[in-house]
This record gives structure tokens, sequence and C-alpha cells, in this order.
């Protein structure tokens, strides 16, 4: 009789201690969640110049894939097989090559998605410093993703703490993180992006350095990729109201990122692959009458993650394209010019999108 309790005792006991760990994993994951306010204040670092009127700037935007998304890596969440890049060495060459783009486009303000500081899936480089130091430009970041653990898939993704940055040598009075809303639902939404707008605050002169009483207002984001769609339209709207009721002040605006939508209008690069991910559909009458999309839809400025992009894959597959980077811009801005730098996905899964433009 021993023996015979003891044979179930033993596999009853390890199942029972499996379950209490998960439950204890779950309750510590509730416990530890990030939780952000609808709107917080977040560090920031003034620039030295006063942005004028009637002047030309440049804007680019950019989403890095965290340093580990270039052209030797694909992702498990595309069809893909890696988790994370094979070694430290390799994040470090993506982020040299990142930064050396960034230095030559001599842009007056940048908006960066997809920005690590410290993750386990790039070795907890702080990548923000690290982008600050090399372009010597004042900025601000928001997270748009922290959790202590991610615990999918096999192996898993660990710890990632990851978000947008914007960076430019203007006077920048305020940087604030506005929360967007959450599509996903407990348990799912603890070790789950909690996507926002960082919108930073640029005073604008005269051509003769009187202040005009009105600001740039910056809003950079990265939306909703790997919904149901129901996440995409909600975010899309929270940013409408936002970018028009800062309008609505007499300010101006910019706001652009990764929409993981296509754009009214744009090229849409065929469907290779109907069961692969597909990006959402932003509305032709999204927009009030006198704003504007900014885009440019001559190149890709993302490519699917299901394979490595290195030259003999590049060569032997057809590739799936996408264009989903770009900006919306308010009725008192001139866009003079906007286009995709065509950087082959050397270092990131997009290319960078250069706009210059006017304040009117």
């Amino acid at each position: 009789m021993k023996r015979k309790h003891l044979f179930w005792i033993v596999p009853g006991a390890t199942i029972f201690c499996l379950i209490l760990f998960v439950i204890l994993f779950f309750v510590y994951l509730t416990i530890v969640e990030y939780r952000p306010k609808n709107i917080e204040n977040v560090p920031f670092t003034s620039g030295n110049q006063k942005l004028q009127k009637n002047k030309q700037l440049s804007i680019m935007s950019w989403n890095i894939g965290y340093c580990g998304l270039g052209k030797d890596e694909d992702f498990f969440m595309d069809g893909g097989q890696k988790v994370h890049p094979d070694s430290k060495k390799v994040v470090e060459n993506y982020f040299q090559g990142i930064a050396k783009t960034i230095d030559e486009t001599a842009a007056d303000l940048y908006f960066i998605q997809e920005v690590d500081v410290k993750s386990s899936r790039t070795w907890k480089i702080n990548q923000f410093e690290a982008l600050k130091e090399s372009t010597k430009l004042g900025g601000a970041f928001a997270y748009n993703y922290k959790c202590n653990f991610v615990p999918y898939p096999v192996p898993p993704m660990g710890r990632v703490e990851s978000g947008v940055a914007t960076f430019s040598d203007f006077e920048t009075t305020s940087a604030q993180r506005y929360a967007l809303p959450v599509p996903f639902k407990w348990p799912v939404r603890l070790a789950n992006l909690k996507r926002c707008i960082l919108a930073e605050r640029i005073p604008v002169y005269t051509e003769d350095g009187t202040p005009t009483g009105n600001e740039l207002v910056l809003a950079n984001f990265h939306l909703e990729a790997f919904d149901n769609g129901e996440g995409k339209i909600a975010q899309t709207k929270a940013l409408k109201e936002f970018i028009d009721s800062e309008y609505a002040k007499g300010n101006y605006v910019i706001a652009g990122g990764d929409f993981n939508q296509n754009f009214p209008g744009a090229k849409a690069y065929p469907v290779l692959n109907p069961e692969t991910w597909k990006p959402g559909k932003l509305e032709e009458d999204m927009l009030d009458e006198g704003w504007q999309f900014a885009f440019d839809d001559s190149k890709p400025t993302c490519r699917a993650n299901g394979a490595p992009y290195n030259d003999e894959n590049a060569k032997a597959h057809n590739w799936q394209y996408f264009v989903i980077d770009g900006f919306i811009i308010s009725p008192n801005i001139e866009k003079i010019s906007v286009q995709v730098l065509d950087k082959d996905f050397q270092n990131s899964d997009h290319n960078p999108v250069y706009m210059n433009f006017i304040l009117k």
C-alpha cells in the first residue's frame, strides 16, 4: 500500500508545485505590472537653439528595431525563429550603423522608436543614452514596453524596457507621456506593450527672435502591431484627439512614427502571403481639412521579418514590404519634401523617413 501511495504522491506533488509556481508567477507579474498614469511628465534635456518660423527645417523618423532586427535577423512574431540577436556584438554593430546614419542625415529633429534601455534581448545596453551621447542633442524618452519578465516564447524574452525617444537641439519646455488605449486584457496585458505618445513642446519665435506665444508640439509614437485591429483604431482615434486639441490652441503639430497602418492613397505593396502579418489601414477621412499625411511610397519603409534579410535570402525571396512610417502635419505647416532614406534594411527592419518643412 505504501508503494502504491508513493507512486501517486510523487507525480501529484510535482504537478501541484508546477501549478503553484505558475499561479505565483502571474501574481508576481500582476503586482509589478507597469501601470502608467494617463499623462506623466518625463525627464528631458533641452537644447539651446531657438526655433524660428518661416525657416526650412527637417525631421527624421526611424523605428530602429532596438538594434536587434538588422539584415541577419528574423523575429518569432513574424514567423521567424529568433527571440533576440545572437550576441551583444551583433547589437553593438547594428547600433553603430544606426548612429552613423543618424549623424549623416543632420536633421533638426529626430523621432526614434523601439529604443531599448534595459532589456535582456539587447544585453541591457541603454540605447537612449548612447544615442544622446552620439548626437550631442537634447532628448526625452518614454516607455512603450516595460516588463520585468516576458515569459514567452521559448526561450523567453525576459526583461524588456523599451520605448520612443525624441532628439533635437531646440529649446524645449516640457516632455510628457500620454498613455494610449491598451487592447489586451489580463493576463496577456501583464507582459505586453503599454503604448504612448511622447509629446515635447518647443517654443516658436519670429525671425528676429521674438516669442510668438505658440509652440511646436512633437508627437512621437509607435502604434499597435499584433492586435486584432481594434487596438490600432482606438490608438489612432486617441492620437487624432490629441493633435486636434493642440492645434486648437494655436500650436504647430507634427505627429509621426510607426503607424503600423497603410496611408490613404499610398501605393500598397502586394500581399504575398495572407497568413502572415498585415498592417491596418488609415481612413481617408480621418483628418480634418488642411491636415495632411506626409509619406513617401516610392520605397518601402518596413520589411517582413519571417527570415533574415541577408544578401542570399534577399535574392532568393520575393520579399514582403510595407509603407507604414511617416508623419501627420497640421494646416499651419508647409511640407517641402518627404522621402524614404533607402538603407536596405541593413541595421533595422525599417528605413528612416525624412521630411523638410516650414512653420508658416
